[in-house]
């Protein structure tokens, strides 16, 4: 690996209806990617306590972002060396529902926290059912080795204002979790979207979800001209892209669209 890059790796899993196995599987992978070279892993949406079709359970394995999920990644994120992102069920504050969040930490603890924003009541799907959506808040950035990294989550993909927004803040990485539901077309749109958001923002993009039979698998990390650098494919494994610090600057000086664009994104 060259001094002027950095090791990203997307790790892909299917979390189960236990948070003690779930470790063990982040554990496991995150091992695997720090083996290979990274310096930060993404894992899935949902990461710390996944069922289908959700239900009750969820509220009653949803845990605060200081609870013991949380506090886990921390201590294999100091064993590994690593920062970690992943998906955690969090509770929420009316009671019924949950929070779908992203946390990112490293051995000293929480760098950053990420709530879906835009929930999947879409393609037969009901989550605001069961999960309350994020409030529209400064996102929350964390540098790595020079590169400032930001989060985003699966059905936001849809939105390009929320990776926009997170240009604006500065981002040279969208680390985007995902539990992408398989479907007609579903692979050609997760690819797509991703693709798109990278050559857009001209930053870049990856991307964790949870393998078949459920998600369409298919974890990647996508350049800033939309290139596709590393992926995983539909098992569970861990793939490392090497990303070039020079990249971003590179591009935007050919593709300058951020400077030229004559709109801004206000909430909703």
């Amino acid at each position: 690996m060259s001094a002027d890059s950095i090791g990203l790796a997307v790790a892909q899993f299917a979390p189960a209806a236990s948070v003690a196995s779930n470790l063990e599987a982040i554990g496991t992978l995150a091992g695997r990617a720090a083996a290979r070279g990274a310096r930060v892993v993404l894992f899935p949406e949902y990461s710390s306590y996944f069922i289908d079709p959700f239900d009750a359970s969820l509220a009653d394995n949803a845990e605060s972002v200081d609870g013991p999920f949380v506090s886990a990644l921390v201590g294999l994120a100091r064993t590994h060396g690593l920062t970690i992102a992943a998906g955690l069920l969090e509770r929420a504050d009316d009671g019924a529902r949950v929070r779908n969040t992203v946390v990112a930490v490293d051995g000293t603890g929480v760098l950053a926290t990420y709530r879906k924003l835009h929930l999947y009541d879409a393609f037969g799907q009901r989550e605001s059912d069961w999960v309350q959506p994020g409030e529209i808040t400064d996102p929350e950035t964390f540098v790595v080795d020079g590169m400032r990294f930001a989060l985003m989550t699966c059905y936001d993909l849809r939105f390009p204002e929320v990776s926009r927004v997170l240009a604006d803040a500065g981002a040279d990485v969208v680390l985007t979790a995902a539990d992408w539901v398989r479907g007609p077309l579903k692979e050609h749109h997760w690819r797509t979207l991703l693709q798109a958001r990278a050559i857009e923002n001209t930053f870049f993009v990856a991307a964790a979800d949870h393998p078949p039979p459920l998600g369409v698998g298919n974890s990647l990390v996508v350049d800033p001209q939309g290139v596709v650098i590393a992926g995983v494919g539909t098992g569970t494994d861990v793939a490392v892209a090497h990303l070039d610090r020079d990249a971003i600057g590179r591009v935007r000086r050919v593709n300058p669209a951020l400077k030229l664009r004559r709109f801004r994104v206000v909430p909703a």
